[in-house]
């Protein structure tokens, strides 16, 4: 199976949830196809400068019209929300597990204005980074996430939830 193959598959999947969102009579990509860059960016890594040179070089073809690369980042931020539609649904049965994700040696703190990560014991050392959180169903499937700082205290995301809870008991659902 080709790169090629694996994106049409990707873009069908996208496009089957996204569906009822209109393009913008402007707009040179479909929601389809914005979604479906920010999945291949997430998917690929890296820096977006070299994602947007390899997206341009490599998938012209499939995604013709790809704005220059700080207008594709503004639109991918505008529309985050549009992944909301990519979540599974709540079961009965609900996991919550955070785990650490290290940016930065701790050597290397403050050198750069940038540095969103804080600093905070993990596993018996320090580190800088942030903690991510997942909200997984029965099926193992990502029902709700957050991230914050390494030192933020893990029941800071039980917020998520007791608002998962709050969404399945409400009246008239």
């Amino acid at each position: 199976m080709t790169t090629e193959d694996i994106l049409i598959q990707i873009v069908c999947l996208v496009d089957d949830q996204m569906k009822e969102v209109p393009k913008h009579h402007q707009a040179k990509l479909y929601p389809s196809e914005l979604v479906t860059i920010g999945l291949l960016f997430a998917l690929k890594g890296g820096h977006f400068r070299a994602f947007s040179r390899w997206l341009k070089r490599d998938d012209n073809a499939l995604f013709a019209g790809v704005p220059d690369r700080t207008r594709l980042q503004r639109l991918l931020v505008t529309h985050q929300d549009w992944n909301e539609r990519f979540l599974a649904d709540p079961s009965f049965f609900l996991v919550i597990d955070r785990f650490p994700i290290e940016l930065l040696f701790p050597i290397r703190e403050g050198r750069s204005s940038q540095q969103f990560g804080k600093k905070s014991k993990d596993k018996g050392r320090w580190s800088i980074g942030i903690k991510l959180c997942w909200v997984l169903n029965r099926f193992g499937q990502v029902v709700d996430w957050d991230w914050d700082t390494m030192n933020t205290p893990d029941n800071e995301f039980q917020a998520l939830i007791q608002q998962l809870a709050w969404t399945q008991h409400r009246p008239g659902r």
